[in-house]
């Protein structure tokens, strides 16, 4: 089911932050949707997905969305890798091959990930794995990624750079005629 496009606006704060270590740069971890609207927790239904979060003895909760600009629903993600073939900047990498904890302790984890995950699309570490795009800041939003999602777990809409800021506390309102604050002499 795809991401409602409102996933970020409004009074929607993150509830978790993810760090790419070498860049510095970090995305928001946004509340689920499942259960808003038409919102389906299809992970949770997929047979392969279930069985690897049995074999690790793991819960299956709600994890929610990571990104903003690029965004993944991962109660949405079924691991199958289009998006990490697709991209040709390789914003993606499998979150468990960086670090192998839980979905849910990745939402949660406040320290600094290498962004060493691997990039190949059959490199997972199993089906509870998910693509995240710790590079989202580097997208260049040719949108291959959501046109080859099997469930449509992934929303790229430039646009949501404000609430972005906005989470940050980085957003800056321009004025009709005020100066460029990203201009340098």
């Amino acid at each position: 089911m795809p991401i409602n496009e409102d996933f970020c606006h409004g009074d929607k704060k993150p509830i978790g932050k993810i760090i790419d270590g070498p860049s510095g740069n970090f995305h928001w971890v946004w509340p689920s949707q499942v259960g808003e609207g038409q919102n389906e927790w299809d992970a949770s239904k997929d047979e392969k997905v279930l069985a690897d979060y049995a074999k690790h003895g793991e819960e299956m909760v709600k994890l929610g969305i990571t990104g903003t600009m690029v965004a993944n629903d991962w109660d949405v993600c079924v691991a199958d890798g289009a998006c990490i073939e697709a991209c040709p900047v390789q914003i993606f990498q499998w979150y468990r091959t960086d670090k192998d904890i839980s979905g849910i302790d990745a939402v949660n984890d406040k320290t600094e990930w290498k962004g060493e995950g691997t990039t190949e699309k059959e490199e997972r570490l199993d089906y509870t794995d998910k693509a995240d795009a710790i590079r989202e800041h580097d997208c260049i939003y040719c949108m291959a990624c959501v046109s080859v999602c099997p469930p449509q777990a992934v929303l790229v809409d430039q646009a949501n750079m404000e609430p972005h800021e906005k989470a940050a506390g980085t957003f800056v309102k321009m004025e009709s005629g005020s100066e460029n604050p990203h201009a340098h002499d």
